[in-house]
């Protein structure tokens, strides 16, 4: 007797039951790979065939840098006739190029609603790649358990480094602002320079167009829901931002790095942060405050097979002078030889870090102790590829761990000593040993210790090199 007859059940409703799965799921992995169809589908000017790729989210990423990196990668697979193009929909571009012996033109959609969409295509199949201007959430990780784990670090990629100056007039004699005063000036909230400087008369606000990724970075870093001033000027460039501002001495604008031109850049901070300047190893530290990750995310296990050969050129040299090209920081290991420590450093730091040069990146870890995060185990192999180059041994290197200033002073020394023995750790495992690995607490905070992002920031691991 089977089990169905043993509890009185005729056993044909098992066939029964057996079959709805087979229709509901059969129509489920239906509705999947016709959407993978439809993102892959011709849509907008100038295409024809099916796209190679769809990428979709960040507009940081997906105005200027993805459709560049794109027609890299078309190069590369020896692709003529490459052109971008305007896409069916506001924000979506198509790049396209005829690929050796196709006699019809493949696609690559670029679709740049924001980074929220980057999840929520990964989630329906609409797209292959997602583009982030910051990490994926817990709830958005919840929500995409079929895709694997999207914060390990073959699913998640360090693509480059952004940051953005604040410009003023060169007769201007503020040296600093703070966050919350930036917060402030361009909500309209601090409308004359006597609020933060000896400098009068109103404040004239200068910004990049609308949906920029200048404009999309200082929103989410500074301005959150906040509105920007009503009386900001939009200007269509951070080049005619910053040579408005050089022209008006009570001006103030965004730019990007690469456009300070003949304005000056300020330095910003945080609460209870030493001030800091944009510059290329601010950025590449990410100590500046107006600095932030730029990622690519992809299935653990991509049916397309253009998904991994994309990432793979865009993380390679010839992608991060595309980075670098577009106006980013792409995340290579430099030595920078001139460094001034700041005078509430502790005397010991100061003296061990004499005659020594800092590279250009800080190791960081997952929240709550002393476990390295993706960028930092990356970081990692780049920095003994690196000392290869150069031809230095593990002695030269020096380790510095940092911590927030949250609970016990002398818990926060023996945490940031930890977090800088777990990075010579790795390093020792490369057949580097570093020649010093010492903890400093809670001193030299690169962030506001008030929020949960600041205390992040300031749980870090500093690497330099003696000579």
């Amino acid at each position: 007797m089977t089990e169905a007859r043993a509890h009185g059940r005729p056993a044909w409703w098992l066939w029964m039951l057996v079959a709805v799965i087979v229709v509901v799921g059969g129509a489920s992995i239906g509705a999947y790979v016709k959407s993978h169809r439809t993102a892959r589908s011709s849509g907008g000017v100038g295409t024809s065939g099916t796209a190679m790729l769809c990428l979709a989210g960040s507009n940081t990423i997906g105005t200027k840098l993805a459709p560049a990196l794109a027609e890299g990668f078309l190069k590369q697979l020896g692709a003529t006739d490459v052109k971008v193009l305007p896409g069916a929909a506001q924000r979506e571009q198509i790049v396209r190029g005829v690929l050796p012996g196709a006699t019809s033109a493949e696609v690559i959609r670029i679709d740049a609603q924001g980074t929220a969409s980057a999840f929520d295509r990964l989630a329906d199949g609409s797209c292959d790649i997602g583009m982030a201007s910051r990490r994926i959430t817990q709830d958005e990780i919840t929500k995409l358990p079929f895709m694997g784990d999207l914060t390990s670090p073959s699913d998640e990629h360090l693509l480059a480094l952004d940051g953005i100056a604040v410009v003023v007039n060169g007769a201007n004699p503020v040296p600093s602002l703070t966050k919350e005063q930036l917060a402030g000036i361009f909500s309209g909230a601090i409308s004359n320079w006597s609020q933060v400087s000896s400098q009068q008369g109103s404040i004239a606000i200068y910004a990049p167009a609308e949906k920029s990724g200048t404009d999309d970075t200082f929103k989410s870093l500074v301005l959150g829901d906040a509105p920007l001033a009503a009386n900001a000027k939009r200007l269509q460039d951070s080049a005619a931002v910053s040579s408005a501002v050089a022209s008006d001495r009570t001006g103030i604008g965004l730019v990007g790095l690469a456009y300070v031109g003949s304005a000056r850049a300020i330095a910003v901070s945080e609460r209870g942060a030493i001030a800091l300047q944009p510059n290329r190893l601010t950025i590449a530290t990410e100590d500046y405050p107006l600095s932030r990750r730029l990622y690519l995310y992809t299935p653990a296990n991509p049916t397309n097979n253009y998904v991994r050969r994309f990432v793979e050129f865009a993380v390679s040299n010839s992608g991060q002078d595309v980075v670098a090209a577009a106006g980013f920081v792409p995340p290579n290991v430099v030595a920078e030889e001139k460094v001034t420590t700041s005078e509430n450093a502790p005397p010991e730091y100061n003296r061990l870090t004499r005659g020594a040069g800092r590279l250009s990146l800080d190791f960081r870890f997952l929240p709550g102790g002393a476990v390295l995060d993706n960028k930092a185990i990356t970081d990692i192999n780049r920095v003994v590829d690196f000392m290869g180059d150069l031809g230095y041994g593990g002695n030269n290197i020096l380790l510095f761990g940092f911590a927030d200033n949250s609970g016990n002073p002398q818990l926060n020394v023996d945490l940031s000593q930890a977090r800088a023995y777990a990075v010579a750790d790795e390093f020792k495992q490369r057949g580097l040993k570093p020649g010093l690995a010492q903890g400093f607490g809670d001193y030299l905070p690169v962030a506001s210790n008030d929020t949960a992002e600041g205390r992040q920031k300031n749980r870090r691991v500093e690497i330099w090199l003696k000579k």
